[in-house]
């Protein structure tokens, strides 16, 4: 039987915390940011964590 491989995409896309949560990136932060006020970019500087529903599936996706 051969070995399940990862999904490249997820892998760098995702990590998984010491707890077990997933982490993830933040949309709308590469470029053009003049355009949102501070208050926007100050808040996606923040961790982000995947919901509780998607993790068993991105998990198996980065295995």
């Amino acid at each position: 039987m051969p070995k399940m491989k990862s999904v490249k995409g997820a892998v760098k896309r995702f990590k998984v915390k010491k707890n077990g949560t997933v982490k993830r990136g933040t949309a709308f932060r590469s470029h053009i940011l003049t355009k949102q006020d501070a208050g926007t970019r100050r808040k996606q500087n923040a961790p982000k964590v995947i919901a509780k529903v998607d993790e068993k599936n991105v998990k198996a996706m980065i295995n």
